[in-house]
């Protein structure tokens, strides 16, 4: 699920915004209802969200100090921007915080106690494409230009290690990336779980060697034409599972439909 500035008419930084932007994000949580949420295109400090710390929020909102923000860049998207250059940079939460400059990428929040973070980077592509992009009347088109993608992963305390990331948009670049983070999630403790914007149609992520575990189309919110947005489980992990699709009325706080199911599983014991 990807969260948009707070106002396309309000004054950035004004009062007003930042209320109504919050609002929107508290009454979101409150519907989605759910222990573990991944979200991508999450801005911190961005007069455009109102200087919002949207996985903060969010986190309070769920009444949670278990989260984490894993910037991809500092600065803007589209804009100036530089690479991640401190470690101190790479996972923001609640006893790490004091990262001031602007800062966009993918965050993570849980009621699931997390024993650990981890942040795998996964590069970008050097060139760009032309994407159909929303307006305030449709779509238009516009020549975007790709930044550094990564993933988050948590391992919780229930024995599952849950990922979220939110990956390139120039075909076969982000194919490696998911094979990337598969492989990645195999030397962490714990039954792996992918989700997030993958940016693969057609259930391309499935030809993996990973299921998903729910089918639907995502993409646009206001009239879903393609599944972008995936959650991936390896095949074999599951087997006794079950698993349930979350059905969620429109939230309008992005241009992806969440997506969600309730898993009924007893986690593989790990011998990773």
């Amino acid at each position: 699920m990807a969260i948009p500035p707070a106002s396309d008419s309000a004054e950035p930084n004004s009062e007003q915004a930042y209320n109504d932007a919050f609002a929107r994000l508290e009454s979101a949580v409150t519907t989605l209802g759910v222990d573990v949420l991944g979200i991508q295109e999450i801005d911190l400090n961005q007069p455009r969200s109102s200087m919002a710390h949207h996985v903060q929020e969010i986190a309070e909102s769920m009444k949670t100090a278990h989260w984490a923000f894993a910037p991809g860049i500092i600065g803007t998207p589209g804009e100036q921007w530089r690479k991640i250059e401190s470690e101190s940079e790479k996972i923001i939460t609640a006893s790490n915080n004091s990262l001031t400059e602007r800062a966009y990428g993918i965050g993570l929040i849980s009621r699931i106690p997390v024993v650990q973070w981890h942040r795998l980077e996964l590069g970008r592509s050097r060139v760009g494409l032309p994407l159909a992009v929303p307006r305030k009347r449709g779509l238009g088109l516009a020549y975007v230009q790709d930044e550094p993608r990564v993933a988050l992963a948590a391992q919780l305390e229930n024995g599952f290690t849950v990922a979220v990331t939110h990956l390139s948009f120039v075909p076969f670049v982000n194919y490696f990336q998911l094979k990337k983070i598969q492989k990645w999630m195999e030397k962490i403790p714990g039954t792996p779980i992918i989700m997030g914007d993958l940016n693969l149609p057609w259930n391309i992520p499935t030809k993996t060697g990973w299921k998903s575990l729910i089918e639907k189309r995502s993409y646009p919110s206001w009239d879903p034409k393609i599944q972008f947005d995936y959650l991936l489980m390896q095949q074999g992990d599951s087997t006794d599972s079950s698993v349930n699709e979350l059905h969620f009325p429109p939230l309008g706080v992005s241009d992806h439909l969440p997506v969600g199911v309730e898993l009924e599983i007893k986690p593989a014991q790990s011998q990773r």
